[in-house]
């Protein structure tokens, strides 16, 4: 238990490190043009970086191949597979903190988390923005709304003129994600975020890999504490897995680079 603990204030540091750094903009206004591997609004007033999904987008709507984005998401996903969605993200560390509220908490099977990632993904991170010539997902996004909608607003009297249908349908989608974090673990990350559905890819194919020892038992106390909820003596590189290494405390679970 000591372990766990010890672990958990290791992993919540570096979120809260990389959350600063990642909105951090008086530090490296330069970075707005580097889209790196985590979830964060490139509109964000403290954005340090560009979002990849948003980058991704904006190079589908002028239909132009996005190589550089895209290059960068390989490069992460072939070295840690989605090692960045359980250490970095900053929305990823927003919705482990939502879920930290003492509640009763709903436990989601993976069963269609798949098919789920992958149709918003293609429907409309890809299709519909390269019909449309609009970046719908990144009009959607919660994280958007939260990083970026709501403070320029705030920072920006002139811009509450302009809020209309389509801010209020923002704040909807932001609100019901707010709500189900505090009681479902992770839910955006597994059921939505299209940048976690790309990392997903390289997870069983990554240099970092995660590995059972020969002597676990299968007593399965890794899967209560696993915030996606895998089984992960069966498969300790599936693709919904964030690579948090909750599973660790057990001392049955270990990383190798292969």
């Amino acid at each position: 238990m000591r372990r766990r603990r010890s672990f958990l204030k290791l992993r919540s540091l570096w979120q809260s490190i990389s959350l600063i750094i990642i909105n951090s903009y008086f530090l490296a206004p330069w970075g707005k043009y580097i889209p790196i591997p985590v979830f964060n609004c490139y509109s964000c007033p403290l954005a340090s970086f560009a979002c990849p999904i948003g980058t991704l987008q904006h190079f589908i709507v002028l239909h132009k191949f996005p190589f550089f984005t895209l290059g960068i998401l390989f490069l992460a996903g072939i070295l840690l597979g989605r090692f960045f969605c359980g250490w970095l993200c900053p929305f990823g560390f927003i919705q482990d903190l939502l879920y930290k509220i003492p509640t009763k908490k709903l436990v989601i099977e993976n069963r269609f988390a798949t098919f789920i990632r992958w149709s918003i993904f293609i429907i409309l991170v890809i299709i519909i923005p390269y019909i449309t010539l609009e970046p719908w997902f990144c009009k959607l996004c919660p994280a958007g709304t939260l990083e970026a909608g709501i403070p320029q607003i705030l920072l920006h009297p002139p811009l509450r003129s302009l809020i209309g249908f389509l801010f209020a349908i923002k704040i909807f989608i932001l609100t019901i994600f707010i709500i189900s974090s505090i009681f479902i673990s992770r839910p955006f990350c597994r059921f939505v975020c299209p940048l976690g559905t790309i990392l997903s890819v390289f997870n069983k194919i990554s240099f970092y890999q995660l590995e059972v020892k020969p002597t676990c038992s299968q007593c399965s106390l890794c899967k209560p504490k696993c915030p996606v909820n895998i089984e992960v003596y069966e498969d300790p590189n599936s693709t919904h897995c964030i690579r948090c290494h909750e599973c660790f405390s057990c001392g049955q679970v270990n990383w190798k680079i292969k």
